[in-house]
């Protein structure tokens, strides 16, 4: 095969990209990626780093826990250090504890422990006193988004031989042929995976399916220095927003206590997340707000947004104040009825879409679907 011939371009480098180069390789096609940035800047590298499993629900949920083994597969040998292991759901209204006792009597609490108090916190001094229990899920892990992404597009450079075509913008795909400002690739099958990208190609198909971006806020606070959490910590807000707990018939009284009590929290969509980073830092956050393409003047996040997530942090760990060291603005797609949007483009080419900011916990097992179906 020509250097500009290859069994699959992909265009896009973020983890659902870099997911189909992947699933590409591993049945033995020739494999290029096109991005048109300079490296991986988007969604993909804006977010936890989290492979959440306990808590999707129906096919995501599928996915997840296939996602998950291939994270496992490769970050040994693509040098990704896994951060974390683990979750710790942490319920502090009794309608809560329902929630968590409903989920670990179901199918996919299976491997998932719940645990009194008490006794979450000898496990994790660190949760807060007042919580009521906890649900420890030991499917999840956690890496580090910003490293992860360019060692995973390294590795599959040097090997298994993907070309890799950086600064790049795709300006029109006719598959095989697929045009960029520099050259004409031709490929057996084309996978587009726009990301937030809505409006570039593949525009004409996603039109119809009226899709927008949520934006999100998300901070990383420096703790006390010791501090060390074993997994991931989600609490009440996050048994309404992570369909595998949302779902139950219990969430709704829950639900109902978080709309008189929290409304801001959920006007905002906040669901607080901490993670920890290998310096000690937590990565924290988030919100959901529509973007509506802010401009460029005035602060892109919102400072009460910021304290009320801040003071969530606090319900779910016994923590005095923390400095925050930095701050960011993630985005992804949403709109669409299912979790992911996969779409013709003639015969030869797809266009894949995770609707559900759930790209790095479904991501490698939508590619081997996706490729699977060729």
């Amino acid at each position: 095969m020509s250097d500009s011939a290859f069994d699959l371009i992909v265009v896009g480098a973020g983890i659902v990209g870099l997911a189909h180069a992947l699933a590409g390789v591993r049945r033995g096609w020739r494999v290029a990626v096109v991005e048109r940035d300079a490296r991986c800047v988007g969604a993909s590298v804006r977010n936890f780093g989290f492979v959440t499993v306990s808590g999707q629900a129906g096919r995501a949920w599928n996915r997840a826990c296939r996602s998950r083994e291939v994270w496992d597969e490769v970050s040994t040998a693509a040098g990704i250090a896994i951060e974390q292991r683990g979750a710790w759901v942490v319920a502090r209204r009794p309608s809560a504890v329902r929630v968590l006792e409903a989920f670990a009597a179901g199918a996919m609490g299976a491997g998932c422990e719940l645990l009194e108090g008490a006794a979450a916190r000898r496990r994790v001094p660190e949760l807060h006193p007042q919580m009521r229990a906890a649900l420890h899920s030991p499917h999840e892990l956690r890496v580090e988004s910003r490293d992860a992404l360019p060692r995973l597009a390294a590795w599959l450079a040097q090997s298994h031989g993907v070309r890799f075509f950086w600064s790049e913008t795709v300006l029109e795909v006719d598959a095989p042929a697929v045009r960029t400002a520099r050259r004409t690739l031709h490929g057996t099958r084309v996978v587009l995976c726009p990301g937030t990208a809505l409006s570039g190609v593949g525009a004409g198909v996603l039109d119809a399916y009226r899709l927008r971006l949520t934006r999100l806020q998300m901070l990383r606070v420096r703790p006390p220095a010791g501090l060390r959490l074993p997994g991931a910590v989600l609490g009440d807000l996050s048994l309404v927003r992570y369909g595998g707990f949302a779902g139950l018939p219990a969430a709704a009284a829950l639900r109902a206590e978080l709309q008189a009590e929290l409304p801001e929290c959920l006007g905002h969509g906040i669901h607080v997340i901490a993670v920890q980073s290998r310096d000690g830092t937590l990565v924290v956050g988030d919100s959901h707000h529509d973007d509506e393409a802010a401009g460029p003047f005035g602060p892109a996040a919102s400072e009460a947004v910021d304290a009320l997530i801040l003071t969530q942090l606090h319900e779910l760990l016994a923590l005095p104040a923390c400095p925050v060291v930095e701050r960011w603005v993630g985005h992804y797609p949403v709109g669409h009825d299912e979790d992911v949007l996969v779409a013709p483009l003639g015969d030869a080419a797809r266009i894949v879409v995770v609707t559900s900011g759930t790209g790095a916990s479904t991501g490698f097992a939508l590619a081997e679907e996706v490729l699977a179906d060729w």
